[in-house]
Protein backbone atom coordinates (compact mmCIF):
# COMPACT_ATOMS: atom_id res chain seq x y z
CA UNK A 1 0.00 0.00 0.00
CA UNK A 2 1.53 3.26 -1.04
CA UNK A 3 2.79 5.77 1.85
CA UNK A 4 -0.13 8.62 0.96
CA UNK A 5 -2.62 5.89 1.33
CA UNK A 6 -2.11 4.64 4.81
CA UNK A 7 -1.90 7.98 6.20
CA UNK A 8 -5.38 8.51 4.38
CA UNK A 9 -6.57 5.50 6.10
CA UNK A 10 -5.11 6.76 9.10
CA UNK A 11 -6.93 10.18 9.02
CA UNK A 12 -10.10 8.69 7.70
CA UNK A 13 -10.32 6.70 10.60
CA UNK A 14 -10.02 9.40 13.13
CA UNK A 15 -12.46 11.14 11.36
CA UNK A 16 -15.06 8.26 11.10
CA UNK A 17 -14.03 7.14 15.27
CA UNK A 18 -15.12 11.20 15.84
CA UNK A 19 -11.38 11.86 17.37
CA UNK A 20 -11.15 14.65 14.88
CA UNK A 21 -15.08 15.52 15.24
CA UNK A 22 -17.36 17.54 12.77
CA UNK A 23 -16.34 21.23 12.13
CA UNK A 24 -12.65 20.89 13.80
CA UNK A 25 -9.62 21.77 11.88
CA UNK A 26 -7.89 19.15 10.29
CA UNK A 27 -4.10 19.12 10.79
CA UNK A 28 -2.30 20.78 8.31
CA UNK A 29 0.06 19.05 5.06
CA UNK A 30 3.36 20.27 7.27
CA UNK A 31 1.59 18.78 11.10
CA UNK A 32 0.65 15.62 8.77
CA UNK A 33 4.21 15.27 7.69
CA UNK A 34 5.68 15.55 10.45
CA UNK A 35 3.45 13.20 12.65
CA UNK A 36 3.90 10.41 9.89
CA UNK A 37 7.06 11.09 8.89
CA UNK A 38 6.71 11.59 5.38
CA UNK A 39 7.12 14.15 2.94
CA UNK A 40 4.94 17.31 2.46
CA UNK A 41 3.58 15.78 -1.37
CA UNK A 42 2.80 12.67 0.79
CA UNK A 43 0.66 14.45 3.54
CA UNK A 44 -0.96 16.66 0.97
CA UNK A 45 -2.15 13.54 -1.04
CA UNK A 46 -3.63 11.81 1.54
CA UNK A 47 -5.22 15.00 2.66
CA UNK A 48 -6.92 15.66 -0.54
CA UNK A 49 -8.37 12.35 -0.80
CA UNK A 50 -10.09 12.74 2.63
CA UNK A 51 -11.32 15.92 0.25
CA UNK A 52 -12.33 14.61 -2.89
CA UNK A 53 -14.01 11.18 -0.40
CA UNK A 54 -15.90 14.09 1.11
CA UNK A 55 -14.46 14.03 4.63
CA UNK A 56 -13.66 17.30 4.63
CA UNK A 57 -13.85 20.56 3.16
CA UNK A 58 -11.63 23.65 2.63
CA UNK A 59 -12.11 26.69 3.12
CA UNK A 60 -9.54 29.00 1.30
CA UNK A 61 -6.79 30.89 2.93
CA UNK A 62 -8.46 29.62 6.05
CA UNK A 63 -7.86 25.39 6.70
CA UNK A 64 -9.51 22.46 6.16
CA UNK A 65 -12.36 21.53 8.31
CA UNK A 66 -14.32 17.89 8.97
CA UNK A 67 -17.44 18.16 7.09
CA UNK A 68 -20.58 18.05 9.15
CA UNK A 69 -23.33 15.54 8.62
CA UNK A 70 -25.38 18.81 8.29
CA UNK A 71 -23.54 19.62 5.20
Amino acid sequence: MPRWRRVYEALRTRVESGEYPPDSRVPSIVQVAEEFNVAQVTAQKALAELRAKGYTYTEPGIGSFVRGSQE
